[in-house]
């Protein structure tokens, strides 16, 4: 499965999984994909040529599907709308060890628990995301159903992120005055990226 669009979106921060849900409900919106572990991994040169340019090279593993995703250079505004590449693949392993003989290696590992949400008449997709940061809110879609949505959740463009995990991990730390590292589960791990 491959496919490749442009992926506009934005994220809500969200009290607790529990608020979300209840948000969710009320607006409408049912589970569309079950909630499922999600390990991530950036990959990058050793010059860092990927996140200089803003642009993105990632393998996840979700549950039982793994994907490659390519994500381009993003133009923020009120949403973060990018070119999304994405590839499902056999094994996360192997195409990890492929991409690092090229030359490129993990500089940021992240996790999270996400479950995916539709409406019955609806062209996007809610996603809640449980991440060792927070709980979080996406909003994929038109940008007009994106702003509709979030005015049904009583939410406002001034509640709009569009920042990335690896962003929100990096203000998490500085608030809280830790060492950055992988943003996981647990016990935080070294980032690979010293």
């Amino acid at each position: 499965m491959a496919h490749g669009a442009n992926e506009t979106e934005i994220k809500l921060a969200v009290e607790s999984t529990q608020a979300a849900r209840r948000l969710l409900r009320a607006t409408g919106f049912t589970v569309s994909r079950r909630r499922v572990f999600e390990s991530n991994v950036i990959f990058d040169t050793p010059k860092l040529t990927l996140r200089k340019a803003a642009t993105l090279l990632r393998v996840r593993k979700a549950g039982g599907l793994s994907t490659i995703t390519y994500k381009g250079r993003p133009a923020v505004a009120r949403h973060k709308s990018r070119e999304e590449l994405e590839l499902e693949i056999a094994d996360a392993g192997t195409m990890s060890a492929i991409i690092e003989r090229l030359g490129l290696t993990p500089v940021f590992r992240y996790e999270k628990y996400r479950t995916e949400y539709r409406q019955s008449r609806g062209a996007g997709m809610a996603m809640l995301d449980e991440t060792p940061v927070g709980v979080y809110l996406e909003l994929e879609g038109s940008p007009r159903w994106i702003d509709r949505t979030a005015r049904q959740m009583g939410l406002s463009e001034p509640d709009y992120i569009v920042r990335s995990y690896a962003c929100l991990y990096l203000e998490w730390c500085r608030r809280k005055r830790v060492k950055p590292a992988d943003m996981v589960f647990g016990r935080a791990k070294q980032s690979t990226s010293r």
